[in-house]
């Protein structure tokens, strides 16, 4: 026989879970969770599985993810497929663009490099300038 947990209180939920209740209320309006409705008081209401998508949004947010690309794994999981093969697609996009960061930063760091290793050479003390090293290349 299954055990039919209690519906958790806005403030529990946050408070096992660590996410503020104005940020619960944010990820309900955006659809990411569902409450089960209110109390006679008017506090939301949610399922015990509330906790683990929380912390699945706050994972897939702190690997780059956006609520509207969580949004759509939750929406693949909630008609009752795993989301993994959508996810892992996401995440190789992911490191792409970081690779990409990556070299547009490395190219940068030389500029930069070569900039400031000719610092103080042939500088022109023509005032017109702003800075001669930086307007020169």
């Amino acid at each position: 026989m299954l055990v039919q947990e209690e519906p958790k209180l806005i403030g529990n939920v946050a408070k096992s879970s660590g996410v503020p209740i104005k940020t619960i209320r944010y990820y309900e309006e955006l659809g990411l969770l569902r409450s089960l409705g209110r109390t006679e008081g008017g506090f939301r209401l949610f399922n015990s599985d509330v906790l683990e998508r929380l912390h699945f949004i706050k994972r897939a947010q702190s690997l780059g993810l956006s609520l509207s690309e969580i949004k759509e794994f939750l929406n693949v999981h909630d008609r009752g497929e795993l989301p993994c093969e959508h996810i892992k697609i996401k995440l190789e996009d992911k490191v792409k663009a970081i690779d990409e960061q990556i070299q547009q930063l490395l190219i940068l760091r030389q500029e930069l490099s070569g900039l400031v290793s000719g610092w103080g050479l042939n500088i022109d003390n023509n005032h017109s300038n702003i800075c001669p090293i930086i307007e020169r290349y």
